[in-house]
């Protein structure tokens, strides 16, 4: 699973929940729809939780070049 929003505690309080359980691997976090991209692209997740608002670009806009990579 990638985590993509722009508040860090909330990346780091969603990361502390699903890492508890045994069957949700997080593989990487991004800050930005930008990162998000890269991210992708380097992780290769299986499930994205996008935020829809963020800096620099919507969660919504910014998930067609996600699901590309």
């Amino acid at each position: 699973m990638l985590i993509v929003d722009d508040h860090a505690v909330v990346r780091t309080g969603l990361r502390l929940l699903l890492d508890a359980e045994d069957d949700i691997e997080v593989v990487g976090e991004a800050g930005t729809a930008r990162d998000a991209v890269f991210e992708a692209r380097a992780s290769k997740p299986d499930v994205v939780l996008m935020d829809v608002v963020m800096p620099g670009g919507s969660g919504i806009d910014i998930t067609p070049q996600v699901l590309h990579e």
